[in-house]
């Protein structure tokens, strides 16, 4: 059984501290709202609060004449209004709430409150449509002229594999089902915040910002000024947590200040308030799930058809990105001969859609996790022996018709279900009576690791030594609370023999370090790794050279081993590394290199979805166990135990982080978390109305750790932040059904859904 343990590095598999733990406890770390320039003004925006307006008339002399006010900026004063997404800086075509009409700069906060205020603005309001079902009807007003119909045709993918009339017709049983998800706030603890201010000497725009992505960020904030990028620098700032949320909107924050510090000649600096972050941020996009399903009496599926919708809001945010990847997950972890699928999204005058962290897959798997065991109480099996008569095995076949390897997900079922005793506790719960009832469920999941078939992979490292033999990595993805300089660090130190102290990472600054891509797809140790593997063993080479031209030898007489060369025949004979380190800057010898590494290409078809979607795939099991209150609905989640298969455990400790973390986003997801909208208009704008876990809410946790031999990603690592809390959900959903008998087809399982829809038996 491949548990962790069996891998032998010195360096990987060990739980070292984090590289960045000493300063977020003790307040060190700089985070973009601690930052303050002489002589800083502060921006603000006014947002329309209408689903769907157009803006008649907008007076903005009052506020121009409050002393200390600097600029009123309206969408006319831009040669830009919209980004290069689909995103407005500023706009006179209201689309949602959260758009932005005019923006200030004053020397105050008070005074940026006071002038948005005196702005004078006359609304018409417009007809909204505010879901899918509004917005697909045949007499929908438009949001955008480029989309008729609002949908949002460039984010419409399909699978045809194999025959779907064929599979139904060989089918014993046939099953249809409908499954949604909600909208979900990332709630993250660091709102959006920036600082811009402007070289006069060389025109240089720099802005430091809490941004998941800067080379994205410098994209905005180039284009609102009409700039090359060489004009500008994103300077990333320690950011207090992200999960895909601080991608466009701090773009968006970070290129309104920075047109404001532009035309005022002073810095300008943005915090959002909560509320504001609430409304500007991209949330987890709501799907729309139809499912049919047909089988053989023995449990194997013969066919798969489905048809996904997702609400892709006012604008899109990743919408066809997010859709490449659900595409390519919709049939689940199971080996269908048959599969029809197809996932489009669709615009709205709601908060846009965008990346959160598993990028489609909870809200999928809540709908497959189920569909696979309704299934199962058609035919008469039990939720493991479903999935496994039907879960890929070494040589399955996906959705997309690729080829398995290393494929750990039916060890880890078998390990994961007898440990906690899944099927006797199942079928005890699923007999008892009370108004309190306990439930067990499980879910499995696989996931596509880093980017897939629609970009080749790359990043890139510069590596630097000093001169006492320390080192400093550059690279161009982001330290957001994953731990990924600590990764970075642990993968650093046995490429050169070093501990992992004596590596500095330093924050992304887009003028020192080449773009390396967007810090998603749980791809930073996966994929951006290998960067820094590949200089450290490019500088561990250079420095045999050195150190061998120190000795006055040839190259190939010399040994390295942890920190020290020596003489192959003569092992008396040794140099330290920061004394190698040292001669070789006295003798202007190389003492750094800037490697670049490039995943190989993927190739699929964009009509039937078919070939390579994923470098490799990371496998999971999750079961969780609840209580639920026949009376009250209160779900309490009280034991979740996740398997998952990690490649390589770069770090145990921080595996077991981002584990725990993501069981907790995913019990929020599962039964308490939903951004509710009233006409378009949000009505919860702060964690007083908008419900997430807290520790008073966390269940007992028990986490199993597999390594596979998948040699892809760096020293063997896959993915995990993501699968971390994607398979949750399902998870908790299924154990509710077995605790009440109520299917659970609306997330999130609310009080009402859970008591007024409830089916007792």
């Amino acid at each position: 059984m491949p548990l962790m343990g069996r891998k032998e590095f010195k360096y990987l598999n060990k739980p070292f501290s984090r590289v960045d733990a000493f300063d977020k406890v003790t307040g060190k770390a700089k985070y973009a709202a601690d930052l303050y320039l002489p002589h800083m003004l502060y921006g603000g925006e006014l947002r329309s609060g209408y689903a769907c307006a157009r803006v008649v008339k907008i007076n903005t002399e009052k506020a121009k004449a409050i002393p200390g006010v600097h600029a009123v900026v309206v969408a006319d004063d831009l040669k830009t209004t919209k980004s290069f997404g689909m995103y407005m800086y500023l706009t006179k075509v209201v689309r949602y709430e959260g758009d932005v009409v005019a923006m200030v700069a004053a020397e105050t906060k008070e005074l940026v409150d006071q002038a948005l205020k005196a702005i004078e603005v006359e609304y018409e309001e417009l007809p909204a449509v505010c879901s899918i079902e509004e917005a697909m009807t045949e007499k929908a007003p438009v949001l955008h002229e480029d989309y008729p119909g609002n949908i949002f045709t460039d984010s419409r993918y399909a699978i045809r594999k194999g025959s779907i009339e064929d599979g139904f017709a060989r089918a014993d049983v046939v099953i249809e089902r409908e499954y949604t998800t909600q909208f979900v706030e990332h709630a993250y603890l660091e709102p959006e915040a920036a600082l811009a201010c402007e070289d006069p000497a060389d025109g240089v725009m720099t802005v430091y910002s809490s941004s998941q992505n800067p080379f994205i960020t410098r994209w905005y904030v180039a284009e609102i000024l009409d700039r090359p990028f060489n004009k500008v620098r994103i300077v990333q700032q320690t950011v207090g947590g992200s999960f895909g949320g601080k991608e466009e909107s701090a773009g968006l924050v970070s290129a309104r200040v920075a047109y404001l510090a532009h035309i005022t000649g002073r810095p300008v600096k943005r915090v959002y308030t909560r509320e504001l972050s609430f409304i500007e941020s991209a949330k987890r996009h709501p799907l729309k799930m139809k499912y049919k399903i047909g089988a053989k009496q023995d449990g194997k599926i013969v066919a798969l058809q489905g048809v996904i919708i997702d609400l892709s809001g006012a604008y899109n945010s990743q919408t066809q990105y997010m859709n490449w990847r659900g595409n390519a997950h919709s049939a689940g972890a199971y080996d269908i001969d048959n599969v029809h699928t197809d996932i489009f999204g669709v615009f709205a005058n709601t908060v846009h859609s965008g990346a959160f962290r598993g990028y489609s897959s909870p809200q999928l798997l809540f709908a497959q996790e189920q569909l696979i065991e309704e299934l199962g109480e058609e035919l008469g099996l039990d939720p493991v022996e479903i999935r496994k008569v039907n879960c890929f095995k070494e040589g399955s076949t996906t959705a997309t018709g690729q080829s398995l390897h290393n494929v750990l997900l039916e060890e880890i079922i078998d390990y994961h279900v007898r440990q906690i005793d899944f099927k006797k506790k199942y079928k005890e719960y699923k007999t008892r009576k009370g108004d309190k009832r306990r439930g067990i469920g499980m879910s499995i999941c696989y996931r596509g690791c880093g980017r897939d078939s629609n970009s080749t992979d790359s990043s890139g490292t510069m590596a630097i030594i000093q001169q006492d033999g320390t080192v400093v990595l550059n690279t161009g993805l982001t330290e957001m609370g994953q731990g990924l300089k600590t990764a970075f660090a642990q993968i650093a130190a046995e490429a050169l023999e070093l501990p992992p102290e004596s590596f500095q990472l330093a924050n992304v600054n887009t003028q020192s370090v080449p773009d390396s891509g967007l810090t998603v797809s749980s791809r930073g140790t996966f994929m951006g790794g290998q960067s820094v593997k590949n200089a450290c063993l490019k500088l561990k080479d250079i420095m045999i050279g050195n150190a061998a031209e120190l000795f006055g030898v040839e190259k190939s007489r010399v040994s390295y081993a942890d920190g020290v060369f020596w003489l192959k025949e003569d092992a008396g004979k040794k140099k330290t590394f920061a004394e190698v380190s040292n001669a070789s800057l006295w003798s202007g010898k190389q003492l750094s290199v800037l490697e670049w590494y490039r995943s190989r290409t993927l190739r699929q078809d964009r009509a039937t979805g078919q070939g390579e979607a994923f470098a490799a795939y990371a496998y999971g099991c999750v079961t969780a166990e609840v209580e639920v209150d026949l009376k009250t609905g209160v779900v309490e989640l009280v034991q979740v135990t996740a398997s998952h298969d990690v490649g390589t455990a770069v770090n145990p400790a921080t595996i077991r982080g981002q584990i725990y973390g993501g069981i907790v986003m995913g019990q929020g997801f599962a039964v308490m978390e939903d951004v509710e909208l009233d006409k378009g208009i949000m009505r919860t704008v702060n964690f007083d109305k908008y419900y997430i876990p807290t520790a008073l809410d966390m269940p007992d946790m028990q986490i199993n750790i597999f390594e596979s031999d998948d040699p892809t990603g760096t020293y063997g690592a896959k993915s995990v932040a993501e699968p971390a809390t994607e398979a949750v959900g399902a998870a908790i959903a299924n154990a509710i059904y077995n605790a009440t008998g109520r299917r659970i087809r609306n997330n999130p399982a609310t009080l009402e859904e859970i008591v007024l829809g409830q089916k007792l038996r």
